[in-house]
């Protein structure tokens, strides 16, 4: 069969009636994966990624964190429709949501959806399986301490990551001994994280209700997750007034964000290079200061 049989035959599978592709048309905002929407004869539309064949387990691994996100019942993730290796490319296929501008989305439902779903309890830091950042391998063992979790899997695997391109912190020996200090007194408690959650993976559907996609989940700090939505500028007042009205952060959460950021500021150094090094750099410093 051609990688399109193999889709058209996926989606009658799945959906219990036949399909068979009408049109598809390329879709722009992702650096990573190839994506376009997909219609049947029929109208129906779907989201389909592809990339090269490798890639099919880290489409098992967005699959995965997606179907996770979905049972919680709290915040909207389209849902998956089909994962498959095709003769040429692997493909992850999943509901098309029509999106709006996010101006006019509804932050506050965003906002307390995400403090919902914090708010459920799991059972240890890590996730049943590594994923990816972005293009960038994650490995998520499970941990019972959040402080040896975020020190191992997080900030020495990224360090280790960005000197094998040549990028070295100056003070990362420093740093990683002063996290006992700057985790002092914080009690954590594991949460399912959406995992790179940035403007670009927050959007809002036609009726201006909010959803999440392109996660790279595992269980952690619920302060990462809301660390990253300011990392790139922020979302709206009225989305962190909402969560905090549902779940209020603890105290020093200004100063944790900067060091869970600086997680993605040296992730970005490792996939985009040197622009990102005195980025890293100054946070670390603040961090020490």
């Amino acid at each position: 069969m051609s990688d399109q049989q193999l889709i058209e035959t996926a989606l009658s599978d799945t959906s219990g009636l036949p399909f068979r592709i009408a049109s598809q048309r390329a879709l722009g905002g992702g650096c990573i994966n190839d994506a376009y929407r997909l219609e049947g004869e029929d109208g129906r539309p779907f989201f389909v990624k592809a990339n090269q064949l490798d890639f099919h387990d880290s489409f098992a691994a967005e699959a995965a964190a997606l179907k996770e996100l979905a049972e919680t019942n709290t915040v909207r993730v389209p849902q998956v429709v089909a994962q498959i290796q095709g003769n040429s490319q692997a493909y992850l296929i999943l509901e098309y949501i029509d999106a709006r501008p996010s101006r006019t989305g509804d932050w506050q439902t965003l906002g307390r959806q995400l403090a919902q779903l914090h708010a459920l309890p799991k059972p240890y830091f890590g996730w049943h399986r590594d994923n990816l950042i972005g293009a960038t391998p994650q490995p998520n063992p499970q941990t019972s301490s959040w402080l040896d979790f975020f020190a191992e899997h997080r900030l020495e695997h990224q360090l280790s990551l960005c000197q094998s391109r040549g990028y070295k912190l100056p003070l990362a020996a420093e740093l990683l001994k002063e996290l006992p200090t700057l985790l002092a007194d914080h009690n954590v408690a594991p949460s399912l994280l959406h995992g790179d959650l940035w403007s670009g993976n927050a959007a809002f559907d036609s009726a201006g209700s909010p959803f999440i996609f392109d996660p790279g989940s595992y269980y952690g700090d619920r302060e990462a997750d809301l660390a990253f939505t300011e990392f790139f500028g922020g979302f709206p007042p009225e989305f962190y007034q909402a969560y905090n009205a549902e779940f209020p952060l603890a105290p020093g959460y200004s100063r944790r964000k900067t060091l869970y950021n600086l997680y993605h500021c040296l992730n970005h150094l490792y996939l985009f290079g040197a622009s990102y090094a005195h980025q890293a750099e100054q946070m670390t410093r603040q961090l020490l200061d």
